[in-house]
């Protein structure tokens, strides 16, 4: 089945090389991002100043292949690609929780922007602590790879 999204606006970032990016919010901590909303759907964003947080949901421009079993950065072994947050993926969709700062007519600015500049905006929704957190998660595989996760940059395996 074919499905087909519009974009709703443009994140800009300092990020402007895939090389070298943070490769999550957590390695993005304090990097300020804008969001420009398409003015068709500026009346969207009322209300949305009230939350400290939003989930940004986006789409990987740059990416132009996938696999099911990617090596992903924080580990030298493949794993498969739906226990990763590899980006190169069957429907290249990213997912990054960030800080809000403000919102300001159809410019949404927020901090811990690990993604590539001019990526396309597919949605916003807000972060809702309750909903949104599991007490006594497991991390699978990563748990042993996340005390890597403040020296370890994106490349350009994905591309």
């Amino acid at each position: 089945m074919k499905i087909e999204y519009n974009s709703i606006g443009i994140i800009r970032t300092p990020h402007v090389k895939i090389a070298g990016m943070p490769i999550q919010t957590a390695n993005a901590r304090g990097t300020r991002g804008t969001i420009e909303i398409d003015n068709a759907y500026i009346e969207g964003l009322a209300d949305l100043a009230g939350f400290s947080h939003v989930i940004l949901l986006y789409h990987f421009h740059c990416i132009t292949k996938f696999t099911l079993k990617p090596v992903p950065f924080l580990d030298g072994s493949a794993h498969g690609l739906f226990a990763t947050r590899a980006p190169a993926r069957i429907n290249p969709i990213g997912i990054s929780i960030v800080k809000l700062v403000a919102v300001e007519k159809n410019i949404v600015t927020v901090e811990d922007a690990d993604m590539l500049n001019e990526t396309p905006l597919l949605d916003i929704k807000p972060y809702v602590s309750e909903f949104d957190s599991i007490p006594g998660a497991t991390n699978g595989w990563y748990r042993d790879r996340l005390k890597e996760l403040p020296s370890t940059k994106a490349d350009e395996r994905f591309v």
